[in-house]
């Protein structure tokens, strides 16, 4: 699907707890709406995932992750480092804000966030005006789909899959902890 001649079909998919994939840095990724339990617990099934694990969350501002991250808990030199990494292929555990659900961060205190320099990621995210859910594109224990014939094949021909080609990452996203600085995942 093109999301550029569709944007009000993937705004009324969004909102109605569709799960859709589409291309990211490395890979690409499944997301739907992080506010609709449903849509995320329909995610979860179908990669085979459990909750525990939690979801990364992708926004194309950071003002799209305040609803879910508690900014004022971070230390300022942590907090500067993280602003300095956005946009790109930076992954935080931050300080999760009250009212983030457990079946987003997997029970922890933390949620994982980035804000994408992808085109296409910041298109979505603009359209829905909300971060969105981000998790890779491949079935428990498979290797995560680089193509949407990849995505097709795990997901079948049916599966909501948005055009555009992914960034220049080889790898995915480095994970880091918000709190001690630590690297979780190298890139």
């Amino acid at each position: 699907m093109d999301i550029s001649q569709n944007p009000h079909y993937f705004n009324q998919q969004f909102l109605g707890g569709a799960i859709f994939a589409y291309p990211t840095e490395a890979v690409f990724g499944l997301g739907c709406d992080p506010t609709n339990e449903a849509a995320v617990m329909k995610l979860l099934a179908l990669k085979n995932r459990p909750m525990e694990k939690g979801l990364i969350l992708i926004a194309s501002n950071k003002q799209q992750l305040a609803k879910f991250v508690n900014f004022s808990a971070i230390e300022p030199m942590i907090l500067s480092e993280v602003d300095d990494s956005w946009p790109g292929p930076n992954t935080w555990l931050l300080p999760k804000k009250s009212g983030t659900p457990d079946f987003i961060t997997g029970g922890s205190d933390l949620v994982a966030v980035r804000v994408s320099d992808h085109p296409l990621v910041n298109k979505m995210c603009e359209l829905v005006d909300s971060a969105i859910v981000s998790t890779s594109a491949n079935l428990n224990g498979e290797q995560p789909a680089k193509t949407s014939e990849q995505v097709y094949g795990q997901f079948g021909k049916t599966f909501l899959c948005l055009d555009g080609a992914l960034g220049n990452q080889k790898n995915p996203s480095q994970i880091r902890n918000g709190i001690t600085g630590e690297t979780v995942r190298a890139s």
